[in-house]
């Protein structure tokens, strides 16, 4: 793959349109010690996070099923007893150890588990031409960045566009929103040639750049093109640049001063953008590419509350009350006691001051990179952990009522959506060790009961027992000696949706 090199660069320009190539709010937090959780029978205890950094990934202990070769991380479940929780689906991309697309349930079932190999972030449901559709990132992953493209599936999983940057640059694994337009905003992160002398590296240096582009998803056309590298200095940056190991000499070990990590409209058209390295969040103006304010870091034009200094950051947004909401990485050392928070501001931009709402923590939780804060219309809170392997949801109150564990290696951000899975194909099936059949279908979300299809002969086959789903692969016994089984997924009506195919059956074990 192509990278740019800088030389032959465009700046942004408005419009154009080019084909592809109250006083400080208190912190809240659930106490660390687990105080007022009552587990469920059915929960589990989390296990413990992981340290922060590893020179190889590990594998995290895997689900294996039966009727399909599709794994998923095998998750902890830990409940508030009596706590209303939301009652969607949990939607992540655990490192296991690459990123791979899991849709799960509360109880910590896999739902839908991506059947491509292809490394993938930021799987969530996004709405497309008045539609809901599944969304994500994939390609090929460099440690911190990225070289892909945005995935656009429908309800039936099947892949109704794809979305690349233009203008020489690849998509970076950061960001694929699209908006009401049928736009598309993604980020890039091409390697530029800089002076780094000041730094103390070369004066004929190479660093990544950062790039904010907007694209029409049919047509995959740039609409606009926003150069970070043009408003944003070396000074501003917090990310020192390692000259002995010779960090920022060549292409191939570029210096990363800026790290965009995500962009998002703001309620009057313009763009908010997180950069993790200045430690800063900026508004954008959309028609000049010029920035309107700086909060955070060096060079902050927003006044930063007490208590509510933050570094490292991912996961800018505006909420529809008008506050700014953050995921705060707050540091990033191996054995640093940093504790990661979700962060509400209330921002006065003519004034230029701001109020911490509140943060969301819990015990010494800390996530150094990656993560993000999703913000509910029901007021809770879904906390992505990033590197730590959790997903946390908070009620209005700011207590737990809910969490997933040990989601693989971390995941690169974590949300809760409604979703209706609707596969075209086939349900799986398969059986165990004992003789048993066991029954799957990778994304369905209407099945609630498998009824087993069973007979001595292939082609002539008559209704067994039928099941409560339980959970991502059911277990339906069979007759005694019977050699030829099959399933049919029914719905809450007991309408059959799909059939899958015959198989002769493991022997019964003795």
């Amino acid at each position: 793959m192509t990278r740019e090199s800088g030389a032959g660069a465009r700046r942004f320009r408005p419009g154009r349109r080019d084909v592809l190539a109250g006083g400080v709010g208190a912190a809240v937090g659930a106490a660390g010690s687990g105080a007022g959780w009552a587990l469920t029978d059915e929960d589990r205890p989390p296990g413990p996070a992981r340290e922060p950094e590893q020179d190889e990934p590990e594998v995290p202990p895997l689900e294996r099923f039966s009727s399909t070769e599709l794994r998923a991380p095998r998750t902890t479940v830990r409940r508030r007893s009596g706590g209303q929780r939301t009652k969607d689906l949990l939607f992540v991309t655990p490192m296991m150890p690459s990123f791979h697309g899991v849709i799960y349930d509360d109880s910590g079932s896999p739902v839908w588990v991506d059947p491509d190999a292809t490394p993938a972030t930021d799987l969530r449901v996004q709405e497309y031409r008045g539609r809901p559709v599944l969304t994500y990132w994939c390609g090929e992953f460099l440690t911190t960045t990225g070289h892909g493209r945005g995935v656009i599936l429908d309800q039936h999983y099947e892949k109704i566009a794809e979305v690349r940057a233009g203008n020489g640059v690849l998509a970076d694994i950061h960001e694929f929103l699209l908006t009401p337009r049928g736009t598309a905003l993604v980020i890039a992160y091409p390697v530029v040639p800089r002076d780094l002398s000041s730094l103390g590296g070369p004066v004929e240096g190479w660093m990544y750049g950062g790039r904010v582009q907007e694209i029409d998803v049919r047509t995959q056309e740039v609409l606009l093109d926003w150069d970070a590298t043009e408003h944003i200095t070396l000074e501003d940056s917090h990310k020192e640049l390692d000259a002995e190991e010779g960090e920022g000499k060549t292409r191939e070990l570029p210096y990363d001063p800026i790290h965009l990590n995500s962009v998002a409209e703001d309620d009057d058209g313009h763009l908010l953008v997180s950069a993790r390295h200045t430690w800063t969040l900026y508004k954008v103006d959309r028609a000049s590419g010029e920035v309107i304010w700086r909060f955070g870091g060096k060079r902050s034009d927003i006044e930063v509350p007490e208590g509510g200094a933050f570094s490292w950051q991912h996961d800018l947004r505006r909420q529809p009350d008008g506050t700014l909401t953050i995921y705060d990485n707050h540091g990033r050392e191996k054995g640093s006691r940093a504790r990661s928070a979700a962060m509400t501001f209330r921002v006065d931009e003519r004034g230029r001051t701001a109020e911490l709402v509140r943060a969301l923590r819990t015990g010494d939780r800390y996530g150094f990179a990656m993560g993000n804060a999703q913000h509910l219309a029901d007021g809770h809170v879904v906390v992505g952990w990033g590197m730590a392997p959790f997903v946390t949801e908070f009620d209005v109150d700011g207590e737990i009522v809910h969490e997933l564990g040990q989601v693989g290696n971390g995941s690169y951000r974590a949300y809760r959506f409604p979703w209706t899975g609707l596969p075209r194909t086939a349900p799986d099936i398969g059986t165990g060790r004992d003789g048993s059949v066991r029954a799957s279908w990778n994304g369905a979300t209407e099945v609630t009961h498998w009824r087993l299809l069973e007979g001595r002969m292939r082609d002539d086959l008559r209704e067994g027992a039928t099941v409560r789903r339980d959970g991502f692969e059911t277990v339906v016994r069979r007759g005694d000696g019977v050699p030829f089984v099959a399933v049919e997924a029914l719905d809450g009506s007991g309408t059959e949706l799909a059939r899958s195919r015959t198989i002769r059956a493991r022997p019964e074990r003795g």
